[in-house]
């Protein structure tokens, strides 16, 4: 897959979760941040990150930086995704389901904040297993990488995708008589 040049995109960026990490060291703790943001821009291109320094906005911009490296492209139809996915990471699991006009965003937490930046608007997805944000995010990230779109498989296969839809029409006629 070739690689997605970040300067040409127009990038949305969504700061996801921080959170303080303590270090243990002999005069007593040390403290740092880690941050995971998600870029995209809307448009079927998602990317995530995450960055560690000692102060908050070091570690999102380090995030950023590595979330732009980072770079997915998906397929999107009117809005939403061609098929159902399940995508895996860890022990967390994110069940995404495509949706009809009107039916918005559902979503929870960190899945929410990369489907939004992604661009899709009428899709229910459910986390499933960890509550972790890294383990979700990068779930649906890994379901959204197993996207196909419908036209390349209908190729693949020698079909054309109006024989596909003639067919369920001529089923719908049969069963109508």
């Amino acid at each position: 897959m070739a690689r997605i040049n970040a300067e040409e995109l127009n990038l949305q960026e969504r700061v996801i979760f921080i959170n303080r990490v303590a270090k243990v060291v002999k005069g007593g703790r040390r403290f740092s941040f880690s941050a995971l943001v998600v870029v995209g821009d809307s448009n079927g291109i998602v990317g995530i990150g995450k960055g560690k320094a000692n102060e908050v906005p070091e570690a999102i911009r380090k995030a950023i930086e590595k979330a732009k490296k980072s770079l997915l492209q998906f397929p999107i139809k009117s809005g939403t995704i061609p098929h159902r996915i399940i995508g895996h990471y860890g022990s967390g699991r994110v069940v995404i389901n495509p949706g009809m006009e009107g039916t918005g965003l559902i979503a929870g937490g960190p899945v929410r904040a990369v489907l939004d930046v992604a661009g899709l608007r009428n899709v229910v997805a459910k986390s499933i297993g960890s509550n972790n944000a890294f383990n979700a995010v990068k779930a649906t990230c890994d379901g959204l990488t197993k996207l196909k779109d419908p036209e390349i498989v209908h190729k693949l296969r020698g079909r054309s995708e109006t024989s596909h839809k003639e067919r369920g029409e001529q089923q719908n006629v049969k069963d109508n008589t």
